[in-house]
C-alpha cells in the first residue's frame, strides 16, 4: 500500500497515526538511490569548494572623537564659535561612503581600469589556481575614446612572453594596438601602459575601462562599515575580494582620505574666519589714520585744548560702550550662523545691544551741553580711541584664528591600519562539503517520499481482498525467469524445458505459489459447472501468459491432462513459452482452415498440449462468437481434465467476456505495483455485466520490499528444497 493509500486507510478507519515503520521501509528499499544521490551531491560540494575562487577580506577601525578646537586654552567665545555639535556615527558612515572619499580612492588606485585573466567558463579559473597556472597582469593607465567607455571589454593577448610584448583588440577582433610592457603605447584614440604581465604566449586577458561613477557605485557596494558596540564612535571598515593586496591598498587609502578631510573640515571654519578678518584688517586700519590726523589737525588749529576731567570720563565711558558694540557685532556675526532670530541666545544679544545703545544715546546728550571746542575734541578723541581698539580686537583675532587653523587634528583616529587576513573568508570549504551532502540526502528522501506518495499501484493483498475479490495466491518476481527472459533474446534455438520456469527450476520460489494456486483452485472448481478456467487482467504486461503456462504446467506434473489456449489472437506471445509457432492456431480453426486436431500442439511435457493464436485475423471478437469456439471448448471440456485459457485485457478489449461465457472458473491477474486497485475493481464490475463471476484474483510478481515488512503487509517464503541438489 503506498503511503497516500496507507493516509487514506488511516483516515477512514479514525486513525490519524502515521506508520512510521512502512516510512523507514520506503528509504530501506531506495538505500542506493538515496546513497547514490547523496554521494553525488558531496562530490559536488567538493569540487565546488576547490574549485571556487577564495575571497579575502580586509578590515580596518577608525574612531570618531568629540570635536576638538585644537587649543583649549582660547576658552570662552572661540570654543564656542568653533565647538559645533558632535557628528553621530550614522553620519560620518554616510561621509566615508560618499563619492567624495571614495571618488579619491577610485582616482588615485585606477579603479576605473579592470583587466582580468581570461579562463575557460565555470572551471577554467578554479583549474587554473590548482595547478599553478596563475596569469597575472598589471596596468596603470588605460584610456579609450569617450563613446566606447563602459561599453565592452577588449582582449589583450599575449605575443611574445619574453620580450613582453602584446597586442589589444576589441571583441570583434579588429586589432587596436600593440605594445611591450613597460612602455606606453598609443593608437587611434587607445592609450596603454602594462606595468606587469606574466604569461604564456597566446594567454588572453579582459581589458576594460568603466566610468568612474560605476567604479565608485562598485566600491561602495563592496565596502562594509559598522559601528562596533553602542554609541562607541568606533566603525569598522571591511572590504572583500580576490587579490588581498589590492583590497589592503584600497581600504587603506579610504581611510586616509577619510582623515585628511576630516581634518580639513575642522579647520575649514578658522581659515574662513581668518580670510574675512584679514580682509577687513586694512580698511580699518585705514580709519584709524584718518581719524588720528583730523584730530591732530584740529588741535594745531585750535592751539592743543586739553579736555576737562567731566568730559574724559564721558569720553572713556564713550569708547567702552563702543568697543561692547563692537564686541557684540562680531558675536552677533558668529552667532547668525548656528541660531535664527527667535533663539534664546539671539534675543539675549539683541537685547544687550538695545540697552547700549540707550546708554550711548544718553552719553551723546550730555556732550551736546559741552562748550563746541570740548565737543569736537572728543568727537575726534572718540573716534581715534574707538578705531584703536577695533584694530587692537582684530590684531588680537587674526593670531587666535592662525592659532586654531595651526592646531587643529580634526575628530578622527586610525586605531588599526587596514589588514587582509590571510585566511581565506570565502568559501567556508568544509560547510559547503557538509550542506552539499545534507542536501543531496533531503532531497533523494523528498523524492523517494514523494514518488512513494504518488505511486497507487497495488502494494498488497489487502487492497484487493477491500473491493471483495478473494486474493488466491501471490507469485513472488523471479529473478531465474528474468535471466531466462534475457537468454530468450540471445538465443532462437531455446526448447521448452529451457523456457518454462516450472521445468527448468521447479524449487522456484514463484512455483511453489503456483503450486498454492493449484490446491485453491481444485477447491475453488469443484462447484463450477464445467473444467474451463480462463486467466484475464486489467491491462497488458501484467505476466498472465507467464501464469497461464506454469500453473498448466504445474497442473500438468500431477498426472492431469491440461491444454493450454492462446486466446488473445490480437497480441499473444504465449508460444514464446512454449517454444514453439504461433502458425496453425485458434483463428486457423475459428476461420475453418484447419480441423481441432490439427492445431493441437504437443510440446514434448508429459500431459500438457498447447493450442497457439494462430494468424492474426482482422476481427478476432467475431471469431470468437462463432459456433465453432463453443464446439472447441465443448471438446475440450470432454478429452482434457483441465483447460486453462489466457485472455486479452478486459479494459482493453470485449474478447475476454465472450471467452467467459464458456467457461467455468474466472481469475484475474495483476501486477505488483503497476496494476491499480481501481481497474481491478472496474474489470471486475466489466465481468459482472456481461454474467460472468470472477472467483479470485492472482497477485503476480512480488518484489520483497523492507516496506512491505516493517508495514506488515510482507509475505514470507521459505525455499524447502534438498539441500544436495
Amino acid at each position: 500500500m503506498s503511503i497516500a493509500q496507507n493516509l487514506q486507510s488511516n483516515i477512514s478507519s479514525g486513525n490519524d497515526e502515521i506508520d512510521l515503520g512502512k516510512l523507514f521501509g520506503i528509504l530501506i528499499d531506495s538505500r542506493w538511490l538515496i546513497i547514490i544521490t547523496t554521494f553525488i551531491f558531496a562530490c559536488i560540494g567538493i569540487s565546488y569548494a576547490l574549485l571556487a575562487t577564495p575571497i579575502y577580506k580586509a578590515d580596518a577601525l577608525i574612531q570618531i572623537e568629540q570635536k576638538s578646537t585644537g587649543m583649549p586654552a582660547l576658552g570662552g567665545d572661540m570654543a564656542e564659535m568653533f565647538g559645533g555639535a558632535e557628528s553621530s556615527s550614522t553620519t560620518e558612515i554616510e561621509i566615508i561612503k560618499s563619492r567624495m572619499v571614495l571618488g579619491d580612492t577610485v582616482d588615485k588606485l585606477n579603479l576605473t581600469t579592470v583587466a582580468t585573466p581570461i579562463y575557460t567558463p565555470i572551471f577554467g579559473k578554479g583549474l587554473a589556481r590548482l595547478l599553478g597556472d596563475s596569469h597575472q597582469i598589471s596596468v596603470s593607465r588605460f584610456t579609450v575614446p569617450e563613446n566606447t567607455v563602459a561599453l565592452t571589454s577588449d582582449v589583450l593577448t599575449i605575443t611574445n612572453s619574453t620580450q613582453g610584448e602584446y597586442s589589444l583588440a576589441n571583441r570583434d577582433g579588429r586589432e587596436l594596438l600593440n605594445g611591450k610592457v613597460g612602455t606606453l603605447a598609443t593608437n587611434n584614440g587607445y592609450s596603454l601602459f602594462v606595468t606587469q604581465l606574466v604569461g604564456a604566449d597566446g594567454a588572453t586577458f579582459s581589458v576594460s575601462k568603466i566610468s568612474r561613477l560605476n567604479a565608485i557605485q562598485g566600491l561602495q557596494k563592496g565596502l562594509s562599515i559598522a559601528e562596533q558596540g553602542k554609541q562607541t564612535g568606533i566603525l569598522q571598515l571591511s572590504i572583500t575580494g580576490e587579490n588581498r593586496a589590492k583590497i589592503k591598498n584600497i581600504l587603506t587609502d579610504i581611510s586616509q582620505t577619510y582623515f585628511l578631510q576630516n581634518v580639513a573640515r575642522n579647520s575649514a571654519e578658522a581659515e574662513n574666519s581668518l580670510v574675512f578678518l584679514k580682509q577687513h584688517l586694512p580698511k580699518i586700519k585705514q580709519q584709524l589714520t584718518i581719524a588720528e590726523d583730523k584730530l591732530n589737525r584740529y588741535r594745531q588749529q585750535n592751539e592743543s585744548v586739553d579736555l576737562p576731567l567731566e568730559a574724559k570720563t564721558t569720553l572713556d565711558t564713550m569708547v567702552t560702550l563702543e568697543a561692547q558694540l563692537n564686541q557684540l557685532t562680531f558675536k552677533e556675526s558668529d552667532i547668525s550662523q548656528l541660531y535664527t532670530k527667535e533663539h534664546p541666545a539671539y534675543i539675549s544679544l539683541l537685547d544687550k545691544r538695545k540697552t547700549l545703545l540707550a546708554e550711548k544715546a544718553r552719553l551723546n546728550k550730555r556732550i551736546e551741553k559741552l562748550p563746541k571746542t570740548q565737543r569736537a575734541v572728543l568727537r575726534l578723541t572718540r573716534d581715534v580711541e574707538v578705531n584703536q581698539q577695533i584694530y587692537v580686537q582684530l590684531l588680537n583675532k587674526v593670531q587666535e584664528l592662525s592659532i586654531v587653523k595651526a592646531s587643529t587634528v580634526g575628530n578622527v583616529r586610525i586605531l588599526d591600519n587596514a589588514q587582509a587576513y590571510s585566511q581565506a573568508v570565502k568559501p567556508k570549504k568544509s560547510l559547503i562539503v557538509v550542506l552539499a551532502t545534507l542536501l543531496g540526502g533531503m532531497l533523494s528522501v523528498a523524492i523517494v517520499l514523494l514518488r512513494a506518495a504518488l505511486r497507487k499501484g497495488i502494494e498488497s493483498p489487502d487492497q484487493i481482498e477491500q473491493i471483495g475479490l478473494p486474493v488466491y495466491a501471490s507469485i513472488p518476481m523471479s529473478d531465474w525467469q528474468s535471466n531466462l527472459n534475457k537468454k530468450n533474446k540471445n538465443q532462437h534455438t531455446m526448447t521448452v524445458k529451457q523456457t518454462l520456469l516450472a521445468i527448468s527450476n521447479p524449487a522456484d520460489l514463484s512455483i511453489e505459489a503456483l503450486r498454492s494456486l493449484r490446491t485453491s483452485l481444485h477447491f475453488a472448481m469443484m462447484e463450477a459447472k464445467n473444467n474451463i478456467l480462463m486467466i484475464s487482467g486489467p491491462s497488458p504486461e501484467i505476466g498472465k501468459s507467464f501464469v497461464s503456462a506454469n500453473m498448466a504446467a504445474v497442473i500438468a506434473k500431477t498426472g492431469q491432462r491440461v491444454l493450454v489456449i492462446d486466446a488473445d489472437m490480437r497480441k499473444g506471445r504465449m508460444e514464446r513459452q512454449f517454444c514453439t509457432s504461433n502458425k496453425c492456431g485458434l483463428s486457423d480453426y475459428l476461420s475453418g482452415q484447419k480441423n481441432i486436431t490439427d492445431i493441437i500442439k504437443q510440446l514434448g511435457i508429459d500431459n500438457l498440449d498447447f493450442i497457439s493464436r494462430g494468424d492474426t485475423p482482422p476481427n478476432p471478437s467475431e471469431l470468437l462468437m462463432h459456433p465453432r469456439f463453443s464446439e472447441l471448448m465443448v471438446w475440450a471440456s470432454a478429452n482434457y481434465d483441465m483447460i486453462v485459457i489466457d485472455t486479452p485485457p478486459i479494459l482493453a478489449v470485449t474478447d475476454a467476456a465472450i471467452v467467459g461465457a464458456h467457461v467455468g472458473t474466472t481469475l484475474m491477474v495483476g501486477r505488483f505495483e503497476k496494476s491499480v486497485v481501481k481497474e481491478v475493481e472496474i474489470s471486475k464490475q466489466r465481468f459482472e455485466q456481461n454474467g460472468i463471476e470472477v472467483k479470485g484474483f492472482i497477485l503476480n510478481a512480488v518484489v520483497r520490499k523492507a516496506s512491505g515488512y516493517y508495514g506488515n503487509y510482507g509475505y514470507y517464503q521459505y525455499s524447502y528444497v534438498n539441500d544436495k541438489k
